[in-house]
């Protein structure tokens, strides 16, 4: 009798799923909508069956959307079907009532009713962190996002990013790198890669790590779904760590959102000069955390960790003079071939040829056409 009722109730919860899907698919259908309609009608289910008479009295939303809805009822079968076949493609599909949804975003008032996920979520009890910055970030700013993720990683604290080019896809690569686990928040359907170039990296995360997503499958990367997508990067962390930011940027909206949702920021400090670090000064002398090492974040979560963590060079031990002389012209942020001949005395021919030596011996990065820099 028991194992009957279990049975039922396991196939009502599958239909409910079933119809927060077919609602999930109105291009306008958010989730303060969806949690509101949820509210106040008691099921997606009963969403679906109510009547216009009912739809007046209730007064939940304006006469043009609930006229939408009933008119999309039509299309339940088909939405159904959909989701019966996610699991081949890999996908699932998870309501905010399912256990395995993140109950960090039950925080929030406006957490997504239900997401799409790919790969496998890390265990909710994990400390996570996000790493965010600039999409056209500096080498500066994209090895420092790489090497508190991967340091970070080693330790088991789950690094949070949003995919996007510069330091978040630096950030997923250095959690990989690490052996740790990474996820990333999407802005677009999560069948769909944005940017294409990170299309390897999002290959490497369904196996490796986890994609997220609130919009439906085929929804292009919207420039408004961003700000809505950085709510949940920011509600899945505990802390955020911003590497690189413009006094007005996309970051800064993640951040304040977390500052909204109480968690701590950690900032990396930069040049004044330079504009992708206004935004982590002004973070900086508003009382955010100087991201200094990754010690920084790890004696927040009161980790034990016995090594001693900077940003160092690499052992120069088994390097001759020349090559030597020629790193030592060099630093995070990237110098001209020109400027290392300078410095150094050397001939062009003989700069090259170390150049490429110590490039290939992993000690440096060529980021742009005859422009060097060190390798965190």
């Amino acid at each position: 009798m028991e194992e009957t009722r279990n049975q039922q109730q396991a196939e009502k919860m599958e239909m409910e799923k079933g119809y927060l899907y077919w609602l999930l698919q109105l291009p306008w259908m958010g989730a303060v909508t969806l949690l509101k309609l949820y509210k106040v009608f008691g099921s997606y289910e009963c969403v679906y069956y109510i009547e216009e008479t009912d739809w007046k009295k209730a007064g939940v939303l304006e006469e043009r959307k609930w006229k939408e809805i009933l008119k999309w009822r039509p299309y339940v079968s088909r939405c159904l079907e959909e989701l019966q076949s996610l699991d081949q493609k890999n996908i699932h599909f998870i309501p905010f009532w399912d256990e395995r949804y993140p109950k960090r975003l039950l925080q929030l008032y406006d957490f997504p009713a239900g997401l799409f996920l790919k790969g496998k979520l890390p265990d909710s009890s994990a400390p996570t962190a996000a790493v965010i910055g600039a999409r056209n970030c500096t080498n500066y700013g994209r090895q420092t996002a790489a090497y508190m993720a991967r340091t970070l990683a080693e330790q088991g604290i789950v690094i949070v990013s949003g995919l996007a080019r510069g330091a978040d896809g630096a950030a997923h690569q250095g959690a990989l790198e690490g052996g740790g686990k990474t996820l990333a928040v999407l802005g677009s359907g999560i069948d769909i890669c944005y940017p294409k170039e990170n299309y390897p990296l999002y290959r490497k995360l369904e196996t490796e790590g986890a994609i997220l997503s609130e919009y439906p499958l085929s929804c292009p990367p919207r420039a408004c779904n961003f700000p809505m997508r950085n709510r949940i990067i920011s509600g899945l962390s505990d802390v955020i760590l911003v590497t690189e930011a413009r006094e007005k940027s996309g970051t800064l909206i993640t951040v304040s959102l977390g500052l909204e949702q109480g968690k701590e920021i950690f900032a990396l400090p930069g040049r004044i000069t330079d504009p992708l670090s206004a935004g982590c000064n002004r973070l900086l002398r508003e009382g955010a955390n100087p991201l200094l090492s990754p010690d920084d974040v790890l004696e927040y979560f009161s980790m034990a960790y016995d090594k001693m963590l900077r940003v160092h060079e690499k052992n120069e031990n088994g390097l001759a003079k020349k090559e030597k002389m020629v790193y030592s012209c060099l630093d995070l942020h990237p110098r001209s071939l020109e400027e290392i001949v300078m410095k150094s005395g050397l001939s062009i021919g003989e700069c090259m040829d170390i150049l490429i030596k110590l490039e290939y011996q992993g000690y440096i990065l060529q980021t742009s056409y005859q422009y060097y820099g060190k390798k965190l």
